[in-house]
């Protein structure tokens, strides 16, 4: 079941500028291993991390640099949260996160859509039908 929709856009030149004029940034939102990529893609994932913050519904226990946009081998775009943000994401319920990232003319976008098993219902027996929720684990990204 979707629980949360978010989506980002980021004027990659104001970006740049932003980075320029404050090199702390870099620091601040960014996970060590993305701190190499070119402007273009970190807007990218900026616009990843803050439409995951949409996602989620806010950004209490939230912190970008838990947040890290790794790729599968596909060079799918795939979440790797760490710390408190791996323990908020789960204690929310959240059992998959969807991620789509594109930049073009200047342009960077993110949609990231949140899913988590629905909340336990009786049926007939009076069993529960499937679980209340599967936390989403923290995982280190080797990539």
């Amino acid at each position: 079941m979707i629980v949360g929709i978010g989506v980002d856009l980021v004027d990659v030149p104001r970006f740049e500028e932003h980075l320029a004029r404050t090199p702390r940034l870099l620091v601040r939102l960014f996970a060590p291993a993305e701190r190499v990529l070119k402007p273009r893609s970190l807007a990218a994932r900026y616009a990843a991390k803050e439409a995951l913050i949409k996602a989620l519904g806010g950004s209490d226990g939230v912190h970008w640099t838990d947040i890290e946009i790794a790729s599968e081998p596909s060079g799918r775009p795939v979440f790797a949260l760490r710390g408190e943000t791996a323990s908020t994401v789960a204690a929310r319920g959240i059992t998959a996160l969807h991620l789509s990232m594109s930049h073009d003319a200047g342009l960077a976008t993110a949609y990231v859509i949140a899913e988590a098993v629905p909340a336990t219902t009786p049926h007939a027996g009076g069993e529960p039908s499937h679980p209340a929720s599967i936390p989403v684990p923290a995982r280190e990204d080797t990539a």
